[in-house]
């Protein structure tokens, strides 16, 4: 199975697609507008405007994520096309390599 060329590990693109349709719906909620409103990305703490700030899953759809609140953060574009699929654990490894590169 795939979606967007990434191998779901067995998730039923039929969850994916739920899950997708509650995130786009959370768009349009008044929470995420208060979200986007900081202007503030999750992962780099730039300020970016709402504007800039796309909708990013802590956990991935494609690793089992859902689309919950608790899930669902606002990250700059930058951030969120460097994550792509990663977990947490795996972000924070990604960000601690680049920083010692510095």
């Amino acid at each position: 199975m795939s979606w967007d060329g990434f191998d779901l590990d067995g998730i039923d693109d039929n969850v994916v697609k739920r899950e997708r349709a509650k995130a786009r719906d959370l768009r349009r909620s008044n929470w995420w507008k208060s979200k986007i409103g900081q202007g503030c990305c999750y992962y780099c703490g730039q300020q970016v405007g709402g504007g800039e700030l796309t909708m990013d899953h802590i956990v991935p759809l494609s690793r089992g994520g859902k689309s919950t609140k608790a899930n669902l953060v606002p990250t700059c574009k930058s951030c969120n096309n460097k994550k792509k699929t990663m977990l947490p654990l795996e972000w924070e490894e990604y960000m601690e390599n680049i920083d010692s590169m510095k």
